[in-house]
């Protein structure tokens, strides 16, 4: 017989190939022939050596069928397929493999929406497969690339176009899954693969119109399958996926193609899209990788440093979600990071707004433009501010602590050095306005902070540039200071309850918390009270003060009688209230009649106060017929009339008139049954001298105040020692008793640092009783 007539007889072909050929039926829509089929599959599964050649012959029959657009049969062998690779694990599957991935690549590169659907439907179930061995060749560059464009079509039909994304991000989602848990498959991590895989997900994840074509959440498709079939929640499905598969190493690729995106794409403003992809990549990573978010965003944020403001806010405000979210968990080294960058570009928006000020001043037509410029870096400074709070707001407490002073450190404070935040550049403006952003973001920082001790709370380092600043000569700036230090002091939550500035008739009815006083509390008191009593009694002659510095100023008073006051604290307090009536009654500063109205309110509200919570009836009883009288007689001096708009004042105030005034020598009368030291109400009150005024710029009445001190003569040396000869005897005898010269250096410095820091009445005191042993 000729040759050729014996490759045309069906019982001379290979056995595989006679089993593949029985599956297709002679006609496609009969579909595959299941009795055959399970001949077929117990052939591959007996012979595992043939399953290259059966593969083999499949991907050429399908290749035949596509270009035949016989597309019935393309089902049936894509169908067989699928069949085969679930049902035979064994080793030999690898070549077979080969052919099912050329064969799906085939039909991912036809123009039909149908094939590709197809071959993405068989993709997905390969990648489902579990393989006992990993490939070493086996590469999906292409498969990459292919669904990544299917993402993005853009076909006529909205429905078809539906399907194509829907199949793409279905395959995205195969090729992770396959790959990730694949140590020889690292390679999809790298920005090549990533800057494909990431965009696609988002790219769908913005089409907000897919929800209007498929439907909501829940309703079936017309597939019949759930949501599912939505590209939006399917995309954000598989970039939740991805994300969370994510390793130490690989998450920078992931989140750089995302901040590409937004940029490319112009989504930072509005920025609504940028805070739920953020969102999303804060709640699907591992919490220990979540400082890696936070320096990416960070970078991004240097990188777009001379961008549009609304730009720049937007990128602030996705930092202000991400940190949000990390604060929960582990922030890891990236703290001061986040606070040290964010303060350097709220620098450096002030520096914007105040150079774009100067060149339109320049002009002129100033001014709706440089307004809405103005209105724009505000946004950008508000931002700022809110996430250094927020932040700081959220972290433990021991991490609030090293934040808190970490930016009182870059708060300008006049006469310090101020490494960070000069302001030689910005100016006075400049300075005034970085101050109140700082101390604004420290109230939001400071916000529920509670300590143990106050020593632990305002170290020296924090409370000194505090104080320095509530002597400046803006009502703003002394507002903030008092904001953060009730924020401190307040650890039982009873600031609310003493809202406002007014004579609470029943104190007990506030049900105010307190506890008794530590050991550590009382001796903050002991070191720092005169500083604090101080800057109260400055603060309230500012001509500049308003009704809510007086609230401010009253509910400090208040907070700290319930937190820190002892027996000596309480002496304290009466004394400055009695030196702040005095200083409204001499007035040596010549006042505002409406200050010194005020100063005298606040005296009466405050020991209105005290009074009932020292539980005192005589001082109660005194304290109540001046309020009484003053009702009658000077409504003015009282705090629910003097802050009334269109009050009216008087010319004077008289100082004859005891009955309005609180008297020092009745009020000590009431002290001396309960136990407390009266005597000390005889001295009165002064504040202490300092350089702070000079520092802070500001003239005030304790500079010109020079004491004279002795110092005790057994501290100083003899002046016969002075005029003694110096011989070799002398010098080494002064040699031989350098440790006794140290002892005495100990000394003096010991005396000098007690007439330092030693409150005023003990230096006068000392003072007093030296001149008396003079004049006996």
């Amino acid at each position: 017989m000729p040759a050729g007539v014996c490759g045309c007889c069906g019982p001379l072909r290979p056995r595989y190939k006679r089993l593949v050929d029985n599956i297709f039926p002679e006609d496609p829509k009969d579909g595959l022939s299941k009795s055959d089929m399970e001949k077929l599959t117990f052939y591959a599964v007996s012979a595992p050596e043939k399953l290259d050649r059966i593969g083999a012959y499949l991907a050429e029959r399908l290749s035949r069928d596509v270009v035949r657009h016989r597309y019935g049969y393309v089902v049936i062998a894509m169908e067989a397929l699928d069949q085969l690779l679930m049902a035979c694990h064994s080793q030999s599957i690898k070549p077979f493999v080969e052919s099912f991935l050329h064969m799906v690549a085939k039909l991912l590169e036809s123009r039909e929406p149908d094939l590709q659907v197809l071959g993405t439907n068989s993709f997905v179930k390969f990648a489902n497969i579990e393989e006992d061995t990993p490939s070493y060749h086996r590469r999906y560059d292409f498969f990459v690339s292919q669904f990544s464009a299917m993402c993005h079509s853009t076909h006529e039909d909205p429905e078809t176009r539906t399907r194509i994304r829907v199949a793409g991000i279905k395959g995205l989602q195969g090729v992770v899954r396959k790959t990730v848990n694949d140590e020889l498959q690292a390679i999809i991590w790298e920005p090549q693969h990533m800057d494909k895989l990431i965009p696609s997900m988002l790219f769908n994840m913005q089409d907000a119109e897919d929800l209007d074509r498929v439907g909501p959440p829940g309703t079936p498709s017309e597939t019949g399958q759930d949501g599912e079939e939505n590209p939006a929640s399917l995309a954000e499905s598989c970039f939740r996926e991805l994300l969370g598969r994510a390793a130490y190493g690989n998450m920078n690729n992931a989140v750089r193609p995302v901040l590409v995106h937004l940029d490319n794409h112009r989504l930072w403003e509005p920025n609504e899209f940028a805070v739920s992809c953020f969102r999303i990549i804060m709640y699907s990573i591992q919490a220990q990788h979540s400082h890696h978010v936070i320096q990416q965003v960070l970078g991004h944020l240097d990188t777009h440093n001379k961008n549009t403001p609304r730009m720049r806010a937007g990128i602030v405000q996705v930092l202000l979600e991400t940190v949000a979210i990390a604060a929960k968990g582990s922030v890891g080294p990236t703290v001061l990071e986040v606070f040290n960058t964010l303060l350097k570009h709220l620098r450096m928006s002030v520096d914007f707004e105040l150079g774009e000020n100067s060149r339109r001043n320049s002009g002129a037509s100033v001014s709706s433009s440089g307004r809405v410029k103005e209105s724009e870096e505000r946004i950008v400074q508000n931002a700022i501010i809110q996430t250094i709070g927020f932040f700081g707001g959220n972290l433990p407490d021991y991490q609030r602590a090293e934040v808190m002073m970490f930016i009182m450190g870059k708060v300008p404070v006049y006469g310090t050095p101020c490494h960070t935040l000069d302001t030689v550049k910005i100016g006075h403006q400049g300075t005034k306005r970085i101050q109140a952003m700082l101390l604004s973001s420290l109230i939001m920082v400071t916000s529920g902070f509670k300590s143990k001790t106050m020593v632990a709370a305002l170290p020296a380092p924090f409370l000194d540039p505090l104080f320095s600043i509530s002597l400046m000569e803006d009502c703003e700036l002394r507002q903030l200071v008092l904001e953060i230090l009730l924020n401190i002091i307040d650890r039982h939550d009873n600031r609310a309850k003493l809202r406002g500035i007014r004579i609470i008739p029943n104190v007990a009815a506030l049900k105010i918390k307190r506890e008794k006083i530590s050991k550590q509390d009382v001796g903050f008191m002991k070191k720092h009270g005169q500083q604090l009593y101080r800057h109260i009694y400055l603060g309230c002659k500012e001509e500049d003060n308003g009704h809510k510095n007086f609230e401010l100023l009253f509910t400090t008073l208040a907070v700290l009688t319930i937190e820190l006051a002892n027996e000596e604290v309480v002496v304290d307090l009466i004394r400055l209230a009695l030196a702040l009536q005095d200083m409204s009654l001499a007035n040596e500063e010549n006042m505002p009649m409406v200050i010194r109205c005020g100063i005298m309110a606040l005296v009466a509200a405050y020991l209105n106060f005290l009074s009932q919570m020292i539980a005192n009836p005589a001082f109660c009883q005194h304290v109540s017929k001046v309020i009484e009288m003053r009702n009658l007689e000077a409504p003015y001096l009282l705090p629910e009339h003097i802050f009334r708009e269109k009050c009216p004042l008087p010319n004077c105030l008289e100082k004859e008139d005891r009955s309005l005034y609180f008297q020092t020598v009745d009020l000590a009368e009431c002290l001396v049954a309960p136990g407390y030291n009266a005597e000390r109400l005889s001295i009165p009150y002064v504040p202490q001298v300092t350089d702070e005024d000079r520092l802070t710029r500001r003239k005030s009445l304790v500079d010109t105040i020079s004491l004279q001190v002795d110092f005790p003569s057994d501290s100083l040396p003899d002046k016969s020692l002075l005029a003694e000869e110096i011989t070799f005897e002398t010098l080494k005898k002064a040699i031989d008793t350098t440790g006794l010269e140290e002892q005495e250096k100990e000394k003096r410095r010991q005396v000098m640092e007690k007439f330092q820091k030693a409150p005023f009445e003990e230096i006068a005191a000392h003072c007093e009783s030296k001149v008396n042993q003079r004049l006996r």
